[in-house]
């Protein structure tokens, strides 16, 4: 393991057990290398790179159901999507991401990590909605609440879940997204926290369920559909 990396806490190996022991060395050692060279984590980000990085985003799966088809948006260096597809064989995970060396990247990761539950799509979560469906969506770091509602919905089947991580303001941003949860017909919108006991602090998450979309947004999602079948 690189020198910069520090040694992981003894918890890292309860959380990444069995396979993904090997495969959560390996994509630290991308991170802090390749990573680090393209820009896609800081340096300054290496020393903590088990627990403000991996573990954070591993507890992350205590919220996701079994067998979910997940997408992860604004997957960036693949933080959540990429950790949840190691801790998780058992669920498919789309990595979404508009910039074109950030796919390369993930694209690279899953090829050497080996992992076959995982697909890289580059492009904008609006751009597939009404053309692909998810179980859930996971999101870190892309955007206040009331934006990312609008990406994350139209993506997701009527009861799957938003799992957005979030930091000190969560509380401030879903109060601040009110307006935008009541017109997008959510189910229950809430905060909630995994990781008890593993990261200190415990990882904080938004949890929207979602409803039936409006119908206006429905019809809006089948044009598009059209509109890119048609081109």
């Amino acid at each position: 393991m690189s020198d910069q990396i520090p040694e992981p806490p003894a918890v890292a190996h309860e959380v990444f057990a069995g396979d993904a022991w090997a495969r959560a060395e390996a994509f630290a050692e991308l991170l802090a290398g390749p990573g680090v060279v393209r820009g896609l984590l800081g340096p300054r980000e290496v020393p903590r790179i088990w627990d403000r990085h991996l573990l954070n985003c591993a507890v992350v799966a205590e919220a996701v159901p079994a067998g979910a088809r997940l997408v992860d948006i604004g997957s960036g260096a693949g933080l959540p999507g990429l950790v949840l597809a190691i801790v998780r064989p058992d669920i498919t995970v789309t990595l979404l991401e508009p910039l074109l060396r950030r796919t390369v990247f993930l694209e690279e990761c899953v090829e050497s990590l080996k992992l076959d539950n995982v697909e890289v799509l580059r492009g904008r979560a609006e751009e597939f909605a009404g053309r692909r469906e998810f179980d859930v969506a996971s999101a870190r770091a892309v955007a206040p609440l009331d934006r990312l509602l609008k990406w994350a919905l139209p993506l997701l089947r009527e009861g799957g879940e938003l799992l957005a991580m979030k930091g000190e303001r969560a509380a401030e941003e879903l109060a601040d997204a009110e307006r935008q949860l009541r017109s997008s017909g959510v189910q229950t919108a809430e905060l909630t926290s995994v990781g008890h006991g593993k990261v200190e602090p415990p990882t904080t998450l938004i949890r929207v369920v979602a409803g039936r979309a409006p119908e206006g947004a429905r019809k809006t999602a089948r044009r598009k559909d059209r509109a890119s079948r048609d081109r």
